[in-house]
């Protein structure tokens, strides 16, 4: 029996190894899903947003500026990488802009009557709570990740697999505060 032991020492170091190696592999892949279901989110908001601002425009024409400033974050916001400071930085923006195109719509009784426009709207707010839903499982996903590649012995791991930390989507100040409206009418 003592002859077999250094081979049991030696199997269960390489059986733990394997374990950590995998659940390290599990939690990198659990943050890239939940990055891309972040994306999947944001190409549905984005696909809405005109169709949106379309219907929006048939009765707004003199709210161009709050209409047009949606459609320029828009396009912002497909060309930027959306885990990137600037890109959190303009979907922070794309945010504040949608809500004030919420507000614009309560001074026209006749688009907030109109079905299309409801049901556009209706979509919007259903893709920003899955959004909101998606980021915070994105955050969950990254903790868990850096908690594992920081914690013993997990950390030994990482360093030798190239592992770093990910950064979790944050709001910016500004989204923590109350927008101003105003200022989104004037911008």
């Amino acid at each position: 029996m003592s002859a077999n032991l250094p081979f049991i020492l030696f199997a269960a170091a390489v059986v733990i190894s394997i374990f950590i190696y995998n659940s390290l592999i599990g939690k990198k892949n659990q943050v890239i899903n939940a990055e891309s279901g972040i994306d999947v989110q944001l190409k549905k908001r984005y696909d809405l947003i005109p169709n949106l601002v379309a219907t929006a425009k048939q009765y707004m024409k003199h709210e161009a500026d709050v209409l047009t400033r949606v459609t320029e974050l828009r396009s912002k916001a497909l060309d930027s990488d959306s885990y990137s400071r600037s890109g959190q930085s303009t979907e922070q923006e794309l945010s504040l802009a949608l809500k004030g195109l919420n507000v614009a719509v309560e001074n026209y009784p006749e688009l907030k009557a109109n079905e299309n426009f409801l049901s556009l709207q209706s979509s919007l707010n259903e893709i920003e709570g899955q959004l909101s839903a998606a980021r915070r499982s994105y955050n969950a996903s990254v903790t868990n990740y850096n908690d594992a590649i920081q914690m013993f012995p997990g950390n030994l791991f990482a360093g030798f697999m190239g592992l770093k930390l990910k950064e979790t989507f944050e709001a910016s100040v500004a989204e923590r505060e109350n927008p101003n409206l105003q200022n989104l009418f004037n911008s």
